[in-house]
């Protein structure tokens, strides 16, 4: 499934939009996350510490909903409902790196003990939102 093209904006660095997650807690209840985000072709990837609600809830359901408001116009956004459909430690350092620098514009300062780990997810199904 594609991005739509309308709502491509929000997907770009020079927004800095932010991404709210919602996982599913062990007894079904959400939780719901701000985070940065960054997209290819495909997916949403989601950088975060391995140990966190939002890690341990990915790991063990794989279904989650996002919501990508445009900054400029809070009543203008994109939901999202996808899966995870993988997640690596391999080039967590570099990519919350990037991520940094797109939301803060300077290096990631890295923290001691920290193991970071991006999440790959699907969309499966969009729901755009304009006013």
């Amino acid at each position: 499934m594609t991005f739509p093209t309308n709502f491509l904006d929000l997907l770009k660095d020079e927004t800095k939009a932010l991404l709210y997650l919602a996982t599913i807690m062990s007894d079904g209840s959400p939780q719901v996350t701000p985070v940065w985000f960054s997209t290819d072709d495909k997916y949403v990837l989601i950088n975060t510490n391995e140990g966190r609600t939002k890690d341990r809830n990915m790991k063990a359901r794989s279904q989650v909903a996002m919501v990508i408001q445009d900054p400029n116009n809070p009543d203008r956004y994109l939901g999202i409902r996808g899966e995870v459909v993988g997640y690596t430690r391999e080039g967590a350092d570099e990519h919350i790196n990037r991520l940094s620098l797109k939301y803060y514009s300077k290096p990631w300062t890295y923290q001691e003990g920290q193991r970071r780990i991006i999440y790959r997810i699907k969309p499966l199904h969009f729901d755009l939102h304009y006013d």
